[in-house]
């Protein structure tokens, strides 16, 4: 009965030290194994440090704002005159361009602010203006373009102002006088184009009444 107790002693002491040894394998990693990258690190990689995102987000600012309203780019004198002279402002019928040269209709159109105003209805009477915001690539565009198309250019306030001017005869043996005044500068284009109407001091009055 030792001799038995004692043996079963040694059976039960060698199940529990292999047992031991298997809880001890099963919780050691395998040879050759990498442990996981910590996620915090992870994050840090792949997340852009936040202080940047102002400065590379950041626009700078347009040098001129574009009026909202036609009455807002003249004098009281010269909008009374303009409306005792060649009423309407703004007939939706009017069609004439600001001015035909491709090179400033190129910046009227595409995609600038801009403020398109009108004086007079549908005929061979009236004439057309562009207010519109442009950058300094765009203005030296412009001082290069106008000269080129035979425009005779001087200096206007802190611009430059560019003139050109045609006469002719209708196919109804009418004479007729037309012509295209522009005015670049302070971050600004104003582009005018008229036909048999041609106010006296019209953009010189536009010009002090925007940039002063």
């Amino acid at each position: 009965m030792v001799v038995q107790s004692r043996l079963t002693r040694i059976l039960i002491g060698c199940v529990a030290l292999t047992a031991l040894a298997a809880v001890a394998t099963g919780c050691r990693p395998e040879s050759g194994a990498t442990p996981s990258s910590s996620p915090s690190v992870t994050m840090k990689e792949q997340t852009p440090d936040p202080s940047v995102t102002p400065v590379e987000t950041e626009k700078p600012q347009a040098a001129f704002d574009v009026p909202a309203a036609c009455e807002e780019i003249y004098s009281a004198a010269m909008l009374a005159q303009l409306q005792s002279a060649n009423p309407p402002l703004n007939d939706p019928g009017v069609t004439m361009l600001s001015t035909e040269n491709a090179d400033l209709l190129e910046i009227i159109h595409g995609g600038a602010p801009t403020l398109r105003c009108s004086w007079g209805q549908p005929s061979e009477y009236g004439l057309a203006t562009n207010v519109t915001a442009i950058d300094a690539e765009q203005q030296q565009a412009v001082l290069a373009a106008l000269p080129a198309a035979g425009f005779g250019c001087e200096a206007l306030g802190d611009g430059t102002v560019c003139r050109i001017e045609q006469r002719g005869v209708t196919l109804d043996d009418q004479e007729y006088t037309r012509g295209e005044t522009h005015y670049v500068g302070g971050g600004g284009l104003v582009t005018t184009a008229w036909i048999n109407f041609a106010p006296e001091g019209y953009t010189e009055d536009v010009v002090a009444t925007l940039w002063g």
